[in-house]
């Protein structure tokens, strides 16, 4: 694969595959009508989706990874917040 600074090139990063995907009809209907209103045609409209539940999805594992993190060190921040009370209290 040709890398360029790191990076896959453009040229791979946005190749496309072709895919079969079955629907149900109601739900083929519905996709297509709001494909329509946003003006877009429907393999934009399922990749734009794939994207956005794809991105919830990291979004959440990042919350969950960093909710560890702080859990994890929750005891070190309590006793350095009670290490620096009286600054806190100082007013500085």
């Amino acid at each position: 694969m040709p890398v360029a600074n790191g990076r896959k090139s453009a040229s791979i990063r946005n190749r496309k595959e072709r895919i079969l995907i079955e629907f149900p009809e109601s739900l083929l209907k519905r996709a297509d009508a709001a494909a329509q209103k946003l003006d877009k045609n429907r393999s934009e409209l399922i990749r734009t989706a794939v994207e956005q539940l794809l991105s919830e999805m990291e979004k959440k594992q990042f919350e969950r990874e960093l909710a560890a993190g702080y859990a994890a060190n929750a005891k070190m921040t309590i006793e350095l917040a009670k290490e620096f009370s009286s600054v806190d209290r100082e007013g500085i």
